[in-house]
């Protein structure tokens, strides 16, 4: 597995992606986070604090779906700027006058305190950050010890119907590559998290016209490839588009539609104790140390 960043993500674009103004969550990423929070029931640990990374775009229905079965665990919310962090906070926080405010856990909206949360929830978000493997070590020193992640991505297959299209008319790619989910279990053990478990399923969406599915493409994301085109195209080229679209991705199941298939990459791990690395002049920080004191306590199982 290749240890630098994916070499088709522009960091330029994907930066002005990460800030533009939110809006609301996609279908398919809410859709993806109802089924991945369905996944919940396979972990025993419920937490007492987590993490909702991003959940503007991530899934504002899927944070409700969240605290529903954790009523009593507080939860701090992490977006990329300040602007997006009070859009957060207004469309998460209950009316003042609903007895829900009053009786659900407190919802923090700032970065928690290192290794102090029990579980990580990162809905959609990887396949579009511009250095993963620095994002999931940002992830894990979040967690606490036996706290787990939880995440989804988009995986290699996304969009084949229409990259085959682009790549038969000589255009460049229409997204920047997606990372395959066994390279994902790599850079989480990379990055100290243990038992990684990683599945994946495929969508297919079905859409009316070529303008709704355009329409669809836009609120997933941005076309963060290096080789994308280098500038705007003209009324010519969307007409060709939206012809090449009625032809090559029409719907065989359904007449008059046109499908987008979606590779879904689901996946989590846990954070275990640390292991202190012997060598020999080895140096090992006061917390580490501590950690694996307070779990290696006599009558404590011992992992």
């Amino acid at each position: 597995m290749a240890t630098e960043r994916p070499p088709t993500i522009d960091p330029v674009a994907a930066e002005r992606w990460h800030i533009l103004p939110a809006t609301p969550s996609p279908w398919l990423h809410e859709e993806v986070a109802r089924r991945m929070e369905e996944r919940l029931g396979w972990i025993k640990l419920k937490p007492a604090n987590w993490v909702h990374w991003e959940p503007l775009r991530g899934g504002v229905q899927a944070h409700r779906l969240l605290t529903q079965r954790y009523p009593g665990a507080s939860c701090h919310v992490i977006e990329p700027t300040p602007a997006l962090l009070q859009a957060a906070r207004q469309a998460l926080s209950q009316p003042w006058w609903s007895p829900a405010r009053w009786r659900a856990a407190p919802v923090h909206f700032e970065v928690p305190p290192q290794a102090s949360v029990q579980m990580l929830w990162a809905n959609m978000a990887l396949h579009m950050a511009v250095d993963p493997q620095q994002l999931i070590a940002q992830w894990h020193r979040l967690l606490a010890v036996d706290g787990f992640v939880m995440f989804s991505c988009l995986g290699p297959d996304t969009l084949r119907g229409l990259r085959s299209l682009y790549e038969s008319l000589g255009w460049p790619a229409p997204a920047h590559e997606f990372t395959d989910m066994h390279d994902w279990g790599d850079m989480l053990v990379n990055a100290g998290f243990a038992e990684p478990v990683m599945d994946m399923e495929r969508i297919t969406l079905t859409f009316a016209s070529p303008e709704r599915l355009l329409q669809e493409l836009r609120e997933l994301g941005r076309n963060l490839h290096t080789q994308r085109f280098a500038g705007l195209r003209g009324r010519q080229w969307h007409r060709q588009l939206r012809e090449e679209m009625s032809r090559r991705l029409a719907n065989p199941q359904q007449q008059g539609s046109l499908g987008l298939e979606f590779e879904v990459i689901y996946g989590h791990a846990l954070k275990p104790v640390p292991r202190l690395k012997v060598q020999a002049q080895s140096t090992v920080t006061l917390d580490e140390m501590r950690t694996v004191l307070q779990k290696n306590k006599p009558g404590q199982p011992q992992g």
